[in-house]
């Protein structure tokens, strides 16, 4: 393993480690996939154990050469950075709990087909955002049964940096892709349905089902689709589902995040 000890933020071997706009390390290969940054020994390990290339780590000195130690099987003859608390939380924009970032290479993205091959529960995010929300559905997904996440190309990237701390690594535990942009919102959900998947939007929408009243215990494909933000679903979307399922809603909430309705979904409509 090879140390070297840095104390300042600006030098060049740190440029990646602190850029701030992560699609800059996206196209950083262009046109081969690029690179990604993940914080914390625990999501670190889980992008590992799935295969993820490393390319280099910093981390506060005691934390990075304990954790450099235990995963050097895996993490091989990369350049390891030992920094300071400071440097650390210049670099990510706040006081890391436990300091430690790691450089990886980024892979091609699966086929759609090769995502849901064998699953019977799986999740379609359409222009969902947020990172923190991708993340966090990302960790209601594979707690609660989802075997796979499909995402339009609008969506937040499963691999930015929050997401996949958010999600506590189980952004490389559940296969995932992202649909190609030239499909529409239709042909998605039309796949979809070509692969013997129920399709159940979540939308409130004045013909939707309440989420518990309809029994999908029974079927053996279902794909959840969440919306936007803000928007929540398309028109389009919402027209061309099997079914739609909303959430009651009491004290004149009108809806929940998100990522907190993915996990009522999820569990729900999970295989019994």
């Amino acid at each position: 393993m090879n140390y070297y000890p840095v104390d300042d933020i600006n030098i060049p071997e740190l440029a990646l480690f602190n850029e701030r706009a992560e699609t800059k390390l996206y196209r950083f290969y262009e046109p081969d996939p690029g690179l990604f940054v993940v914080e914390t020994p625990m999501v670190i390990e889980r992008a590992l154990a799935a295969g993820y290339e490393p390319v280099a780590m910093v981390g506060e000195e005691a934390i990075a050469r304990r954790e450099a130690e235990r995963l050097a099987p895996q993490l091989g003859d990369i350049p390891v950075y030992l920094s300071t608390d400071r440097v650390l939380s210049e670099i990510a924009g706040y006081r890391l709990a436990r300091g430690l970032l790691c450089e990886f290479r980024r892979r091609k993205l699966p086929d759609p087909e090769t995502v849901c091959a064998g699953a019977s529960r799986v999740v379609l995010l359409e222009e969902v955002q947020n990172p923190t929300n991708v993340g966090a559905i990302f960790r209601s997904a594979a707690a609660l049964g989802m075997e796979a996440v499909l995402l339009s190309k609008g969506c937040a990237d499963p691999l930015y940096r929050r997401a996949s701390r958010v999600s506590v690594g189980n952004v490389f535990l559940v296969p995932w892709t992202i649909f190609d942009s030239r499909m529409t919102a239709a042909q998605r959900i039309s796949w979809l349905k070509a692969q013997g998947y129920v399709t159940v939007a979540m939308a409130l929408s004045d013909n939707a089902v309440r989420l518990g009243e309809q029994d999908f215990g029974g079927e053996e494909k279902i794909a959840v689709i969440m919306g936007n933000e803000g928007e929540g679903l398309s028109a389009e979307t919402i027209e061309a589902c099997d079914v739609v399922v909303k959430i009651p809603m009491g004290n004149g909430v009108d809806s929940l995040n998100v990522a907190a309705a993915s996990a009522i979904a999820f569990w729900e409509l999970r295989k019994k």
